[in-house]
């Protein structure tokens, strides 16, 4: 018979594929037994290591010889770099000093914007658009551009740019607005004003978010606590914001109600506001003339500032700035455009129905008698003309040649859009996830109070 000398280590390999094949379970529970301990005494063994502040320190000290500043120079010389810089344009520019801030000094390019036809009225001549600008390290341009919106699809960009020859050229392209969603939200404090300012929110979208919620809330007197949320569009231009779009989404909690308003717009049919159970949120009227006001004497029994009288007040005074705009409530016909006594600069709009609107003291009117005008068309601006003690707008609605609280009638005159049962499972996902969004922005509101 041949016999086979094993070597200890494939004893212990056959041994182990013997218990293996006859006692599985006993095997595991060693294994594991084993992985259990090895674990324990790995740590056991790091923690006996040697202490590093004990091992020893070699200092190895090398001369080393830079390269000639020459040399250095050369190198650097190889590789250019473009800065890039943007610049809001203000009113008191001159092409020196608008290209100034934009960190370029660049006498040619100076000149080129002082002189082209295209160049100089749409940047110089026009103040608060955003500049953008490109330069060599050297400081000299190597392309400008200034980008303004057409309307809420498309938009507008100079560009003037350095030619291989060095001189500049400029040329006007088109391109589409590319519309994103934006959440916002806060907390009042003391006032409206102050809280969508510590929001970062737009007038845009705040005269928005007032209009939609105008019947409903009275934002003359929010109470400290209550909260908005918004998700509005953001149109940008070549990857910047440049203008605001439309509120889509809003939820506001005043005195515990909780509003909530969507934009939906259904086949063939003109959109609106409705609330996430489908109800139409339009109104006739809106309940303001102006987007973002203070009144400052009601529908109501008042002091007369001139006349030094108690008389019944009827209509509504809204304080503002002269040149401040003033829009018509409603779709209607231009009936007097013109001086009236004590009202100054007076306009007076037919709406049909024996409704009309009367707007006066303006600083200017910019409506002329028989001309149709739509519901938020501005009309004119703010002034004191007449009998005013300051600028402020004085604003009358009338039903049947009687005067009444213009509030009331704008919730009273509903214009409501039913949603077609074709329009339901639509208008219920983008309610689903315009919820979502706005339950997003409002918890983040109510963390940063709670810090």
């Amino acid at each position: 018979m041949k016999q086979t000398w094993l070597t200890a280590g494939e004893r212990l390999v056959a041994r182990a594929g013997h218990v293996l094949e006859h006692h599985p379970r006993q095997l595991t529970a060693i294994v594991a037994a084993l992985l259990l301990s090895a674990g324990g005494g790995a740590f056991a063994v790091a923690s006996l290591g040697p202490d590093p502040a004990t091992l020893p320190v070699r200092e190895i000290l090398e001369s080393v010889q830079p390269l000639p500043l020459a040399q250095q120079a050369e190198a650097l010389d190889a590789h250019h770099f473009s800065l890039f810089t943007a610049e809001a344009v203000r009113s008191s520019d001159t092409a020196e000093s608008l290209l100034a801030r934009l960190g370029v000094n660049d006498p040619v390019a100076a000149a080129f914007l002082r002189q082209d036809a295209l160049a100089r009225p749409l940047v110089l001549g026009a103040p608060g658009r955003q500049v953008s600008a490109e330069a060599t390290d050297s400081r000299n341009l190597l392309r400008l551009s200034v980008r303004w919106a057409l309307d809420d699809k498309s938009f507008r960009r100079l560009v003037v740019e350095r030619q291989p020859s060095g001189q500049f050229a400029s040329r006007i392209e088109t391109a589409p607005l590319v519309a994103s969603l934006r959440v916002g939200s806060g907390t009042i404090r003391s006032n409206l004003f102050q809280a969508v300012d510590e929001a970062g929110l737009s007038d845009a979208v705040t005269s928005q978010l007032v209009d939609i919620f105008s019947t409903d809330v009275d934002f003359h007197r929010l109470r400290a606590g209550d909260r908005f949320a918004v998700v509005y569009e953001t149109l940008e231009a070549d990857g910047e914001p440049l203008r605001t779009g439309r509120v889509v989404s809003a939820q506001f909690v005043n005195g515990g109600r909780q509003l909530e308003a969507l934009w939906f717009e259904q086949p063939g049919q003109r959109g609106g506001y409705f609330d996430f159970q489908g109800r139409s949120l339009e109104r006739t009227f809106l309940a303001s003339p102006m987007e973002v006001s203070r009144i400052t004497s009601g529908f109501s029994m008042r002091f007369h500032p001139i006349q030094r009288t108690w008389r019944a007040h009827t209509g509504v005074d809204y304080g503002a700035p002269t040149g401040a705009p003033v829009r018509t409530v409603g779709d209607g016909q231009v009936q007097f455009a013109g001086v009236q006594n004590g009202y100054g600069n007076v306009i007076e709009i037919d709406h049909g129905k024996g409704n009309a609107t009367l707007y006066a003291h303006l600083s200017r009117i910019d409506v002329h008698r028989g001309q149709s005008v739509q519901r938020g068309q501005r009309i004119g601006a703010v002034g004191s003309t007449g009998w005013a003690t300051g600028p402020h707008l004085h604003f009358e609605f009338k039903e049947q040649g009687i005067q009444r609280d213009p509030l009331e009638v704008a919730r009273r005159h509903v214009a409501p859009t039913e949603l077609t049962a074709q329009a339901r499972p639509q208008f219920d996902r983008v309610a689903g996830a315009m919820r979502t969004q706005l339950a997003v922005a409002a918890s983040a509101t109510m963390f940063a109070s709670a810090r």
